[in-house]
């Protein structure tokens, strides 16, 4: 980016802003999800969770109670949770005929699988072998590794499955210079696919660092403890403020050869603070 320090700055304070205005939420499909949805603009795309503890059939009741609500709707579909290709022509089409257009197709955490998938590239595969209706299959990405996957490993998937992806969504990452250095990395490497960001919502911290332990991001998390103000803001009482990495990535934001086409906000099921946020966020960007 060329320009004075305050025109880059203006450039990017408007990206941040877009980026916050247009971005996805997700929703774990929790007794009474389908309630807290209500307070989220139209406008904001949701994407409902899927997980071993509540099975495909959970997750295709949220989709259609928000889909009945007018949002767009992104379901997760997780490839050890589905037994054969029969199964996935089935949840496919229910979602299809529920107006649903866009899938995003993960592992899964499941020990053993149900069925024959056993992996995302398993079923985007097996998505070619029928005319599904989707219009665009996003993936996931683990710019600080995976617990069980080499990072050499990881490269090689994602640059398999950008034959039938259309983007991927982060891992939640706290940590700015681990993200870009990752973004580098996989570019550098032939990753050409569009990055949507995975942002924490601006819950409250000690909350934040307890949920994020949980779904396997803790080397994310101890960068997060070693900073200056964490341990204040735990013992305060304060929300982690996720605008603090957008701000901190800086150029790279408004920079074609990174890729960052969205942001993917980790809610926790706190909707309405991260909706809050949101428009926050927006209307500082246009001040």
């Amino acid at each position: 980016m060329t320009g004075s320090p305050l025109e880059n700055s203006t450039v990017v304070a408007h990206r941040i802003g877009e980026l916050v205005a247009a971005a996805a939420c997700e929703v774990i499909p929790l007794k009474g999800a389908d309630q807290k949805v209500l307070g989220v603009p139209r406008a904001t795309p949701l994407t409902i969770t899927c997980s071993p503890k509540f099975g495909l059939e959970r997750t295709l009741e949220h989709v259609a109670s928000a889909s009945a609500q007018g949002f767009r709707v992104v379901p997760h579909l997780a490839a050890r949770m589905v037994r054969d290709e029969g199964a996935l022509r089935g949840f496919v089409s229910r979602v299809v005929d529920l107006g649903v257009d866009e899938l995003f197709v993960i592992g899964g955490d499941a020990e053993e699988p149900v069925g024959t998938f056993t992996s995302a590239g398993e079923v985007l595969e097996a998505l070619t072998h029928f005319d599904h209706g989707l219009r665009r299959i996003g993936v996931g990405c683990y710019p600080e590794g995976h617990p069980k996957i080499d990072d050499g490993d990881l490269i090689e998937a994602l640059r398999a499955k950008q034959e039938w992806a259309d983007y991927m969504v982060s891992q939640l990452c706290f940590d700015a210079a681990s993200l870009l250095g990752w973004i580098d990395k996989v570019r550098s490497a032939g990753v050409r696919l569009p990055l949507r960001i995975g942002l924490a919502a601006p819950i409250k911290t000690a909350r934040l660092l307890e949920l994020s332990m949980k779904i396997g991001v803790g080397q994310s998390v101890r960068y997060l403890q070693k900073q200056h103000g964490m341990m204040r803001s735990l013992l305060l009482g304060r929300s982690y403020a996720p605008e603090r990495l957008l701000t901190a990535m800086g150029d790279h934001l408004t920079d074609a050869a990174a890729g960052i086409e969205g942001l993917h906000m980790f809610t926790f099921n706190q909707l309405d603070v991260t909706v809050d946020w949101q428009r926050r966020l927006t209307a500082r960007s246009r001040a």
